[in-house]
């Protein structure tokens, strides 16, 4: 970010575009070796595809992701003890979330990580190295966001951001008096819809009465 406003900056006292005003890129490289002891033989088509089952609660995997440091450590750990990848991981992920500016104790760690004593300590200490050679707060990364207090306002590296001021929706009059045409439309309907009701219900009464008056001069005859 600091790169390309020093590069807009200069361009603007400078009117022209110098050499050095760049943005710096990574050039790609390529490790033949690493490549062919990752991936050997040829590959061959499989008969059906993976089928991959959705995981439980129970299985929920770790948000903390090995590096080739931490292989490392795991390829000289398992000289005296075997442990998994996805392990390591378990165990450097409730380490992380466990922890704020504040890190956990070995003590803590301990009834953290149901392993063995060794194992706990060697993982502590290397976590504990690793966390205070980091640049960030976690050795998680994290999505920036924006603060309540409103200090990251002017933050660029923010992902997301509330809105400031209320959107405010043009009114169009034109909607307005159709609106309020079709309300004195609908009051007629309800109107005309009354009348009606209110006539069936004294024809009804007419033919109840009617029917009354029959039977009295049946009787009467």
């Amino acid at each position: 970010e600091h790169h390309l406003q020093r590069a807009i900056s200069a361009q603007q006292v400078f009117r022209e575009k110098k050499e050095s005003m760049v943005i710096p890129v990574p050039e790609a490289e390529s490790n033949v070796n690493y490549y062919n002891r990752l991936y050997k033989g040829e590959f061959k088509q499989p008969k059906q595809f993976i089928h991959i089952q959705p995981f439980n609660l129970d299985n929920e995997q770790p948000d903390y992701d090995m590096d080739s440091e931490d292989e490392t450590l795991l390829n000289r750990l398992n000289r005296k003890m075997e442990i998994k990848p996805l392990q390591f991981e378990i165990m450097v992920d409730r380490l992380e979330k466990a922890s704020s500016s504040q890190l956990v104790t070995l003590q803590e760690a301990k009834l953290l990580l149901n392993e063995d004593d060794y194992l706990i300590k060697a993982v502590y200490d290397y976590w504990v190295r690793k966390r205070k050679n980091c640049r960030g707060p976690s050795l998680i990364p994290q999505i920036k966001q924006e603060k309540r207090d409103g200090s990251t306002n002017n933050d660029p590296y923010v992902a997301f951001r509330r809105r400031t001021e209320k959107m405010q929706t043009r009114k169009n009059r034109k909607n307005d008096e159709a609106s309020y045409e079709k309300m004195l439309k609908l009051r007629r309907e309800f109107s005309r819809a009354i009348t009606i009701l209110e006539m069936v219900k004294r024809r009804e009464k007419t033919k109840r009465e009617l029917l009354h008056l029959t039977l009295e001069v049946v009787e009467k005859r």
